[in-house]
């Protein structure tokens, strides 16, 4: 695959980037929260301060409104104000609560974790204690830098999907492009084979060699037939799988080497499989071309056919070297081979023919230093 080094350096600039501004939203944050809490402190001390002087005034002295107004108007923050009685005054807290005196314990510790107490004195005299925890908004703001998190986690996935489901698809054009533009250029010198064909069997040559261009032509028919229907959906039609597969098998083990022995298994004669043949028999061909380089050139290869209630599954086995298990899935991604001079095209086209044309399911179901398996799967039409 071709790689492109400036493409690294601007996803390493947007992955820095994107580093940067969450940490300064972060930072900002944070720093918002110190201010606001420090601010609120700032407010229950002069609510202190204020109940300091009620404590301490006389009955029948008239503090003002000042003390009234900052009283009433702290509404928001949860307090507990221990005397020097052990009296105890409640703010802010639900009234069916305040009686409770294990839930009003609970909230002492919970208030001293969060905030320093206020220790309320006149003189020397100590006067009381208040305990007080955030207040809604305080623990609203606390919890904004997770949900600000998972916005940017969110959308962060969003993108990449998006942006792989677009690679995706232009991956797929360009594939059925180069597959339509491969079909249409075979199309014109195979006329013209066709014609010279006909010309030499008038001629008094050994009808034998005119034969077997006649097969080669045909096989190059069904090649071009084969890559003009990928970026198209091919028509299916109800196939005995097992002929089908029988007839691939026959094929291959006739123009394979004859140090590959070849083996075919089937438990019935007949299966009916909605299929597309020239399609089917191009995937059986590349899963036993990929078990033969794997072999390199020497070993076994079994075609199995397994019925499995609704679904019948195709085993294509070989003797090779074996797939590393982290490889079972991504051998099937465009551009991945392990061959030194490998497209990486043709499993792809493999589970495109199986998945999206067929319906059905293809996946490594063993490997090992004993070999791999292959296994397609597919819907028994009845």
């Amino acid at each position: 695959m071709n790689f492109n080094p400036k493409n690294k350096v601007s996803n390493i600039f947007l992955l820095i980037g994107s580093f940067i501004l969450v940490s300064l939203i972060l930072w900002n944050t944070n720093s918002f929260f110190k201010t606001f809490k420090e601010e609120e402190r700032l407010k229950m001390e002069v609510w202190a301060t204020a109940q300091s002087e009620f404590l301490q005034s006389a009955e029948d002295v008239d503090l003002g409104n000042l003390h009234l107004k900052v009283f009433q108007n702290n509404t928001s923050t949860p307090m507990i104000l221990i005397n020097k009685d052990s009296s105890i005054r409640i703010n802010n807290i639900p009234k069916e609560l305040a009686s409770d005196s294990i839930y009003i314990q609970k909230q002492l510790r919970k208030f001293r974790s969060e905030n320093t107490p206020i220790s309320i004195d006149q003189q020397g005299e100590h006067l009381a204690t208040l305990y007080y925890g955030n207040s809604e908004v305080l623990n609203k703001l606390k919890f904004y830098p997770i949900a600000l998190l998972l916005i940017i986690f969110l959308f962060g996935t969003v993108i990449y999907f998006l942006f792989k489901t677009n690679k995706a698809s232009e991956q797929n054009k360009l594939w059925a492009g180069m597959a339509k533009e491969t079909a249409h250029q075979i199309g014109t010198p195979l006329s013209s084979l066709l014609g010279w064909n006909e010309l030499l069997k008038t001629e008094k040559i050994n009808p034998d060699i005119t034969k077997e261009i006649e097969k080669d032509i045909c096989r190059l028919q069904t090649i071009t037939e084969r890559f003009s229907k990928i970026g198209s959906l091919p028509k299916l039609n109800e196939s005995d799988i097992v002929s089908e597969t029988r007839d691939a098998y026959e094929y291959l083990k006739k123009r394979s080497s004859k140090l590959i022995h070849f083996s075919f298994t089937t438990p019935v004669e007949k299966l009916p499989v909605l299929l597309n043949s020239s399609l089917y028999n191009w995937t059986i061909e590349n899963l036993v071309k990929n078990g033969i380089d794997a072999m390199k050139g020497k070993g076994s290869i079994a075609i199995e056919i397994v019925p499995d209630g609704k679904l019948v599954n195709i085993l294509i086995a070989d003797t090779g070297h074996g797939i590393s298990k982290r490889d079972f899935t991504t051998i099937f991604n465009p551009g991945v081979t392990s061959k030194k001079r490998g497209w990486g095209l043709g499993l792809s086209l493999v589970k495109r023919i199986v998945e999206e044309y067929h319906k059905g399911k293809i996946k490594v179901l063993s490997s090992g230093k004993e070999g791999t398996i292959m296994q397609i799967s597919l819907k028994i039409t009845h």
